[in-house]
């Protein structure tokens, strides 16, 4: 496997149909919403779940939310703690930070693309390892409506509880948004980790299908989907154009008033000389 040796550009183009992409636990859980009234979903999000479509691809990652883990570690420490020489390194005075971030690269997949900041509790090692995968926040094409449903619970959580069984509560969602979100892969800082090609387009895949086995009560199957992902991979390590200009290069609008599906929305990609662009569709 070679070190990645060229810089890569991408974005995501996904649509949200009666669900609640990303609820803000400080509003309520409601789905996340800037202050111009335009959805997000934050990059915090957008990393869960390409970690978890990584490590239904039998990849090894480090950071595995207690829903989808699929070994016996309680904590990071813990799974940390289970390599035996990055163990020895934690209890140790004086261990190498460069050498326990080369390990930890090597053996989690997640480490090297996003980076990982490694600091426990009662070790003297304190270790911050940047990633060469870096992902904007998603935000949506137009503003969004979200509608908001008042829901009651059938029966008491445990017995002689006072409240009666119809306690009252609230579920949020969006009736239907198209969002789009970009990111980079930088080709330095894959030096740094061991980021391969081979990784690069593990990602790829892991983006494709972004959406595959993440749904619950809040994202039915089916509610989210990814309809395009666009590919840049440029001739050479600092590349030929800067991110920011690549992502202009992708514009999404919405051709009627009141979009209700994606084939309502116009998608114009603007060419750049010398540059070609891989364009797939979402499964």
């Amino acid at each position: 496997m070679t070190t990645l040796d060229h810089k890569i550009d991408f974005a995501v183009i996904l649509s949200v149909s009666k669900a609640n992409p990303n609820g803000d636990p400080l509003n309520g859980n409601r789905p996340r919403q800037n202050y111009d009234g335009y959805g997000e979903i934050s990059d915090v999000a957008l990393k869960r779940k390409i970690r978890n479509r990584l490590l239904d691809m039998g990849e090894s990652i480090f950071v595995q939310s207690d829903d989808k883990k699929i070994d016996a570690y309680k904590s990071l420490r813990e799974r940390a703690d289970a390599h035996p020489e990055l163990e020895k390194m934690l209890k140790a005075k004086n261990a190498s930070a460069d050498e326990f971030a080369a390990i930890a690269c090597q053996e989690w997949m997640d480490v090297r693309s996003f980076g990982q900041v490694f600091a426990f509790k009662g070790s003297n090692l304190s270790v911050g390892v940047r990633g060469p995968v870096s992902i904007h926040t998603a935000t949506s094409i137009d503003p969004i409506d979200i509608v908001s449903t008042q829901i009651t619970k059938s029966v008491n959580s445990v017995t002689n509880d006072k409240r009666s069984s119809d306690t009252m509560g609230m579920k949020h969602r969006v009736d239907f948004g198209v969002y789009l979100f970009k990111g980079s892969i930088n080709t330095q800082l894959a030096e740094k980790t061991g980021f391969t090609n081979e990784d690069a387009e593990k990602i790829k895949q892991a983006l494709i299908t972004l959406f595959e086995n993440d749904s619950s009560s809040a994202r039915p199957d089916g509610s989210m989907e990814v309809h395009k992902v666009y590919w840049w991979e440029h001739s050479s390590k600092l590349g030929q154009y800067s991110s920011a200009k690549v992502h202009r290069a992708l514009e999404v609008k919405a051709k009627t008033d009141e979009p209700k599906s994606f084939e309502d929305y116009a998608v114009e990609l603007y060419p750049l000389d010398g540059l070609e662009v891989e364009i797939l569709d979402g499964q």
